[in-house]
This record gives structure tokens, C-alpha cells and sequence, in this order.
């Protein structure tokens, strides 16, 4: 059997390789023999598997230990062949051995980690780019590191309000659910002798109940087709995008989601500036982070800035600042250090993110508790009012 083989040199250059051999160990057995580093094997030909999620590769866990390493002492290469050494997956392993392999081909770091971008995104390699300038790459990595680990918090603080009250939701649904689909048809073919005698609403709900269990088969597929048509609707990305402007439109809502958008807007420039790239440079970068309908208004900014007037002028003319952001940019242009200001300014709009979350916790998981509640027990009561009602003339 033929197995495709990847593998480093002695010099650490990436090598792919064909192999006949009974099985994966002697194949890679083959290709150590060879003086090779294995990376991966696979089997040539067509395997039927199970579709599964790529593994990507940890940029952030990555930086980290580089930075860990140049503080120990080691250079970079040094550092990468360290990490490159300790890696077990095969997909951090390739990724390493190319940045590697790119290195000792003369390359910088900043391309090395631009021949990556599935794994390397744009504003990574720009700060790597930039601080190769002034020799710094150690601090360009905290600074990298900073801002996702700022971004990181944001969203495990929109995450953790919204798993409460998604488990309540979807908990109460499913018991809603079972009440109009097995509960209520078994009693409507209790009440079926004295349909004429139910009060309206125990009537409306009994007659559902008698739709429900004579239309069962079809009722099924027609809910799995809803489900099915659903979830590929929301991997569309036009209907996507339209669901987002319509959530824009929320008054409440929208305003709460511009913000958090400011926000990632500020510390994505700020970490660039900081990292010495030119403002226009760093607004035509960040525009990618935007919503669709942001990122006019932000090429707009960049044109009044190419023009000579201030960052402040020029967000604050397109919408793009709010009241405090604007006083605040005009005293980091003042200092001269518009980069920490706007750092600080992300943060103070993160915290105001944050304190909007936890208030629409509070307030949101108690009516929805109310709602389900009053839901499943309209349902309950109406199934048993017949009941209620011949205890009562029994008296």
C-alpha cells in the first residue's frame, strides 16, 4: 500500500514523499531510515470518513511560549526549534516546520508567519512586520497576546450570560413541546363524548390535539423539513447577514452591538499603533472587523484622515465615536499617544458591554422563567378544567 509522507530534513525543510510499505509504522520506519523527521502519513487513494472540524493551529498558545522562550534567553530560531520539538499534533508541527524551514531559507519572521494565513491572520503579521524594525518581536508578541486576551474575556462574558437562559429556553420548549404532541392528544380522545360541553379555550385545545394525533406522519416531516430548511438557511451567509441587519435595527439592541463593534474597532487599531503602522494603514486593516454596514462610514474616516484632519474629526464625522471616545481621542492626540488611549478607551466600552450583559441577564431570565411558566401551566390547566368543572356540579 502507497502512503504520502511528510517530513523535515536535517537542514528542516519540509519534504513530501511517496512510500510503499504493508502499514503506517514501516512506512514512516522508510522514511527515518532516510535521515527524516516524520510530520504526518497518510494512505494515497479514496478512504470513506466521517466529515470533521480541521484543527487549527493555537496562535495565541503559541506566542505565549515563543515569548516565554526569548525571555529565557533563546533566539528565535532556537525558540521555534524548541517548540517544534515538543509539538505532538501533526498539525502544529507542520506549521512550525514550515515557519522553520522559511527561516533558514533566509526569510524574515514576518514572512515566514504570512506564508500561513489559515492559521496567521493579517493583523499578526503586521505586528510581527513592524516591530522587526526596531528588532522588538518579544514585546510585538505581548501586545499581540494582550489583545486576545482582552477580546477572549469579552466574548466568555457573552457566552457565560447567554448558556443560562438558552438551557431555560430550550428546557422549557421541550416540555411545551411534549405537552401539545403527546399529553394533549391522549386527552382529547378522553373528551371526545363531551366536546360539546368544554369550555371555549379547553375546546380550541382539545380540537388541536385531535389535529395533532390524526396528522401525526405528517406533522413530523413537515417539522423536520422547518429544522432542516432552518439550519440551512443559517449557513448561508447572505441570510446571515440579513438576520444581522435586522437585529441592527433593534433600537435597544442595536445601539449595545455598536458599541461592542467600537470597541473591537479601538484595540485593533491601538495594537497597531502601538506596533508603529501608520493610522490610515491600520483603519484600512481593522475594516474587515466591522459589520457590512460599518465599513463605509469607516472608509469614509480614512479618506478625511488621508485629507489632514484628525482621528478624532474624522470618526467622530462618521459615527464612529461615541461622546466619550471623541473627548478621549482628542487628549491621546494631544500627548501624542494615541495608541494607549485608544486601549483605553476599548476598555471602557468593553465594561459598558459587560454591564449591559449582566443587567439583561437579571431583568431577561426572570420573565422568560414567567412566560414558560405561564405557558406550560395555561396548557395544564386548560387540559384539566373539564375535570375541574364535573367535580364542581358532583358538589
Amino acid at each position: 500500500m502507497q502512503y504520502n509522507v511528510l517530513a523535515t530534513d536535517a537542514r528542516q525543510q519540509v519534504v513530501a514523499l511517496t512510500l510503499e510499505a504493508a502499514n503506517e509504522t514501516l512506512a514512516a520506519n522508510q522514511a527515518r531510515a532516510q535521515g527524516l523527521a516524520v510530520v504526518s502519513i497518510e494512505p494515497t487513494g479514496y478512504r470513506f470518513r466521517l466529515p470533521r472540524r480541521q484543527p487549527r493551529f493555537q496562535t495565541t498558545l503559541f506566542s505565549m511560549e515563543l515569548v516565554s522562550l526569548l525571555d529565557a534567553g533563546l533566539n528565535l530560531v532556537e525558540a521555534l526549534q524548541t517548540l517544534a520539538e515538543k509539538e505532538r499534533r501533526a498539525e502544529g508541527q507542520e506549521v512550525l516546520c514550515a515557519i522553520l524551514a522559511a527561516i533558514h531559507r533566509g526569510e524574515p519572521f514576518s514572512q515566514a508567519v504570512a506564508a500561513q494565513p489559515r492559521h496567521f491572520s493579517t493583523l499578526y503579521v503586521a505586528t510581527i512586520k513592524a516591530a522587526e524594525r526596531s528588532g522588538n518581536v518579544r514585546e510585538a508578541l505581548g501586545r499581540y497576546i494582550s489583545y486576545q486576551e482582552e477580546i477572549e474575556r469579552v466574548k466568555k462574558k457573552i457566552v457565560s450570560a447567554s448558556i443560562y437562559p438558552a438551557i431555560l429556553m430550550g428546557v422549557g420548549s421541550l416540555v411545551l413541546a411534549f405537552l401539545m404532541f403527546y399529553v394533549v392528544p391522549r386527552f382529547a380522545r378522553v373528551y371526545e363524548d363531551t366536546a360539546g360541553t368544554l369550555p371555549f379555550f379547553s375546546k380550541m385545545l382539545m380540537s388541536f390535539g385531535n389535529f395533532v394525533g390524526n396528522n401525526v406522519f405528517v406533522l413530523g416531516l413537515a417539522f423536520a423539513g422547518l429544522i432542516g430548511g432552518a439550519l440551512w438557511a443559517v449557513s448561508r451567509a447572505e441570510v446571515r447577514a440579513w438576520l444581522n441587519v435586522q437585529l441592527w435595527r433593534i433600537p435597544a439592541l442595536g445601539s449595545r452591538m455598536k458599541v461592542y463593534q467600537l470597541a473591537r474597532l479601538y484595540r485593533t487599531a491601538s495594537m497597531l499603533l502601538r506596533a508603529g503602522i501608520p493610522a490610515v494603514r491600520a483603519l484600512d486593516m481593522v475594516q474587515g472587523l466591522l459589520a457590512a454596514h460599518l465599513r463605509p462610514a469607516l472608509s469614509k474616516a480614512r479618506t478625511l484622515i488621508e485629507q489632514g484632519q484628525a482621528m478624532s474629526a474624522a470618526l467622530g464625522a462618521t459615527g464612529l465615536a461615541t461622546p466619550v471616545a471623541a473627548r478621549m481621542m482628542v487628549v491621546g492626540e494631544r500627548t501624542g499617544d494615541m495608541g494607549q488611549m485608544l486601549a483605553q478607551i476599548a476598555r471602557f466600552h468593553d465594561d459598558e458591554v459587560a454591564r449591559t450583559i449582566d443587567w439583561f441577564t437579571k431583568a431577561f431570565e426572570p420573565v422568560l422563567m414567567a412566560v414558560l411558566g405561564l405557558a406550560i401551566g395555561g396548557v395544564v390547566v386548560l387540559m384539566y378544567m373539564p375535570i375541574f368543572e364535573l367535580a364542581g356540579s358532583i358538589r
